[in-house]
């Protein structure tokens, strides 16, 4: 593909996108936002992503994620099935049966936000029969970090996100909640797998060359098989703001599951992808700097 390529960038203003945009832009490539171009390929990340909101209001999200996605896939079918790489999920398993989880763990969400995304990987699997659309299906596991030039970063309002979280605590010397103490963990609170916005955003990368070069469509996780608790979590945060975070316990939010962590064999062996920024506390720090710079 040569350089100066548009790429379809769906929620590019977003987080991961805007990750995503940035390292595109550093490969010669265009990303745009608006389908008048002859692009090259799409990358779809535009998408609600609340899993709490998703409990409460779960119609809005088939709407917007699902319906959403289904007029996009059908505009671009209409001109033609370019590659496609989709911003799916780790919340597509729901609760796990053994752990690390692999991409052929059963998928049986357990919040309807990742019932959406789930549906839309089965669409892309089958325009991918029926229709030869080429697709990656990236499964994140929970993006952190930011983008160590500092030019850009992590802003959702609200915030749900727990890094950040823990890390406005630190900066307004306020407290932050620990939703649920009782979980089947070491130190009762959830175990998450934190994989760099940055990493996620190379392997956008590399998925997208795979596709070009007619790689095989197919899910595919990112995930350092490494979790971390709530509690180690806001520890981290704590030697790296070289301050004392208070905490207060709140009770369990719908539609968690006790640990989430996953194997990214595949996405090694398959797109070369090793992650660069995995070490928590680079994930913080950069995240911290970010926050720190804006005040």
């Amino acid at each position: 593909m040569t350089t100066g390529s548009h790429i379809i960038v769906t929620g590019g203003a977003g987080f991961i996108g805007s990750h995503a945009c940035k390292a595109l832009a550093r490969r010669g490539f265009v990303p745009v936002t608006y389908e008048k171009y002859r692009p090259a390929a799409v990358m779809h990340f535009a998408a609600l992503a609340y899993v709490g909101e998703s409990v409460e209001k779960p119609a809005l999200y088939h709407s917007n994620n699902v319906d959403g996605s289904t007029a996009l896939l059908q505009a671009l079918l209409d001109y033609r099935p370019l590659p496609f790489v989709f911003s799916s999920t780790c919340a597509t398993y729901g609760v796990p049966e053994k752990l690390p989880i692999a991409e052929d763990h059963p998928q049986r969400p357990i919040n309807p936000y990742g019932q959406t995304k789930l549906t839309v990987e089965r669409m892309l699997a089958d325009m991918g029969r029926t229709q030869k659309l080429p697709w990656i299906a990236l499964r994140y596991f929970n993006a952190a970090g930011a983008d160590p030039d500092g030019e850009i970063g992590e802003v959702h309002d609200p915030e749900t996100h727990l890094i950040p979280l823990v890390l406005m605590a630190a900066r307004n010397r306020t407290a932050v909640k620990i939703f649920g103490t009782d979980y089947d963990t070491p130190d009762g609170t959830c175990i998450r797998d934190y994989v760099h916005v940055t990493d996620i955003a190379d392997a956008h990368l590399r998925a997208l060359d795979h596709l070009l070069a007619g790689g095989d469509s197919m899910p595919l996780n990112l995930a350092n098989a490494r979790g971390y608790s709530v509690r180690e979590v806001i520890t981290a945060c704590e030697r790296v703001c070289g301050r004392t975070i208070s905490c207060e316990v709140a009770p369990r939010r719908d539609g968690d599951p006790a640990i989430l962590v996953g194997l990214a064999d595949q996405a090694r062996t398959l797109l070369g992808w090793a992650p660069q920024r995995s070490a928590i506390e680079v994930q913080i720090a950069d995240a911290w700097r970010w926050l720190a710079a804006r005040g």
